[in-house]
């Protein structure tokens, strides 16, 4: 089954035909609200909103582990983040959908691994390709589908948050090869891959970063950019097959 991660932007999921609101426990806790599981334009999925309703969740504070347990246990076998960023490479301006092919891990004091030694013994996760290249060749052949234009690549690095990034911070984001800027990449990406599900992402370039424009970034602009850029994901995801 296909399961969606919503973020910013995204904690409803329009169109959907809800046929059973999943409340879920783990042995992590709660995930960041109920699963919803029903049908968009014939497709059968799962959807949990990453920021919990009304976006309360800070990215800092998602229980990553209980989200990716929870979606597991109720069958998801591919599952696509959805997330809003912010564009690095001139080549990714606001409005853009990427398909990421990389990250780089920046976070810090997030339960990372359910491999730590008390839950399951330690491994060590191969994990030189953070997405699946099989369900991110799916998400691509959707968005031609979909007529919809999508840049095919793109590395992601993932920051603590919750608050924006220095001037600074993006110009070395940028000398060490990032593409975009987020939140909720990790742990989430690893922690699919230690379960065995297909993960990928799909990347909404909300707003340039930080010092990459003379105006300070406003938080009105990237939600208007979200707004008009949805339907447009949405629109990919259903052409998934």
């Amino acid at each position: 089954m296909l399961g969606i991660i919503g973020g910013s932007g995204l904690d409803r999921m329009p169109g959907l035909s809800l046929h059973q609101e999943i409340h879920c426990d783990t042995p992590f806790g709660a995930p960041s609200g109920p699963l919803l599981k029903g049908e968009r334009a014939g497709r059968s999925l799962l959807f949990l909103p990453r920021h919990g309703a009304e976006h309360r969740i800070p990215p800092h504070k998602i229980n990553y582990r209980a989200n990716i347990w929870a979606l597991s246990q109720q069958g998801v076998d591919r599952l696509v983040g959805m997330a809003a960023v912010g564009g690095i490479n001139r080549a990714m301006p606001p409005g853009s959908l990427v398909i990421p092919d990389q990250i780089i891990d920046y976070t810090y004091g997030r339960e990372q691994t359910f491999f730590d030694g008390e839950f399951q013994p330690v491994e060590h996760l191969e994990f030189a390709q953070p997405y699946c290249p099989r369900l991110r060749q799916q998400l691509l052949q959707a968005a031609r589908q979909a007529d919809q234009n999508v840049i095919n690549g793109g590395c992601y690095a993932a920051v603590q948050g919750p608050r924006l990034e220095t001037a600074a911070e993006i110009s070395r984001l940028a000398r060490d090869g990032a593409d975009l800027v987020g939140m909720t990449a990790m742990p989430e990406a690893a922690l699919a891959r230690e379960l065995g599900l297909s993960y990928a992402n799909c990347a909404l370039v909300a707003n340039w970063a930080a010092g990459l424009e003379a105006e300070p970034i406003s938080m009105a602009q990237i939600e208007r950019q979200l707004a008009a850029s949805m339907e447009q994901a949405l629109q990919l995801l259903m052409q998934l097959d």
